[in-house]
């Protein structure tokens, strides 16, 4: 197996395309209850512990598709059971894959710069199969993209996924990205959740998993609605050291009550 791609593409929701321990500071907003004690941080571990990995062999599309159906079963099977627990209504995400920039998802064009996306309109997670993909479908960058999508369904159905009928952030100040970071960074955390969950099942290494820490966790261009973006550390889904921190706090607590970034201080979600 090739050692995994350090570059991360946390995928965002498509609408806001187009439209170590971090530093504690400032105290966390007043946020509502569905974000800050919602049931589901009360679900305790995830129960699922074991995840088949398709062998990947030949690099070809269809065996890609094969990968990411097994890998999206996992996160049905590990998920589902939970969020019936906290008295939420469980359903499977959709799920495509598309070779172009530009197709439709339900919530504009698949995006310049991203692999992965959540629509929430129509709850379908797309993935784009790009050359580098289908090379390697099995590095573990591409399963936590996966997760990482698959955080903001479990968003979507336990009421935290604030969003319009166009599947855009609902921001009381556009200007203001500190929500839509909590919103990602709370993703990230999920799919650390559940990658800390099957891991060892995986045969993967420490080693691999420390090099997803290490990954670079890089930003979209926001200019089109007038936002600044930072080189160095993503407005959108945070520092690299923040993406870092939230995704081991996943990845070691394995449970939804490790990912409440509604409540932290303003200075875990930069």
């Amino acid at each position: 197996m090739r050692t995994p791609r350090l570059a991360i593409i946390a995928g965002a929701l498509a609408s806001v395309v187009l439209a170590g321990t971090a530093p504690a500071a400032a105290a966390a907003p007043a946020n509502k209850p569905v974000l800050t004690k919602n049931p589901i941080y009360k679900t305790g571990r995830l129960a699922l512990k074991t995840c088949e990995e398709p062998p990947v062999q030949s690099g070809t599309e269809d065996e890609a598709r094969v990968y990411f159906d097994a890998v999206l079963d996992c996160l049905n099977k590990a998920w589902g059971p939970k969020l019936k627990q906290a008295g939420f209504t469980f359903s499977k995400p959709k799920f495509r894959v598309t070779t172009k920039l530009g197709t439709p998802t339900g919530c504009g064009g698949f995006p310049e710069g991203a692999q992965a996306l959540y629509c929430p309109v129509n709850k379908t997670m797309t993935l784009l199969l790009s050359p580098n993909v289908v090379e390697e479908p099995s590095d573990p960058v591409l399963m936590l993209v996966l997760a990482h999508e698959y955080g903001h369904h479990v968003q979507k159905l336990t009421g935290m996924l604030r969003h319009n009928k166009r599947g855009e952030y609902v921001l009381d100040n556009p200007r203001d990205l500190e929500p839509v970071r909590r919103t990602e960074l709370q993703a990230e955390c999920y799919a650390g959740v559940f990658m800390g969950s099957v891991w060892d099942s995986l045969g993967r290494s420490q080693k691999e998993f420390d090099s997803l820490l290490r990954g670079s966790h890089n930003a979209f261009d926001l200019s089109a609605i007038g936002v600044k973006t930072r080189s160095s550390a993503d407005q959108t889904h945070g520092t690299d050291a923040n993406v870092s921190w939230w995704l081991k706090r996943g990845f070691t607590g394995k449970s939804a009550g490790s990912c409440n970034t509604w409540v932290v201080s303003k200075g875990k979600v930069r």
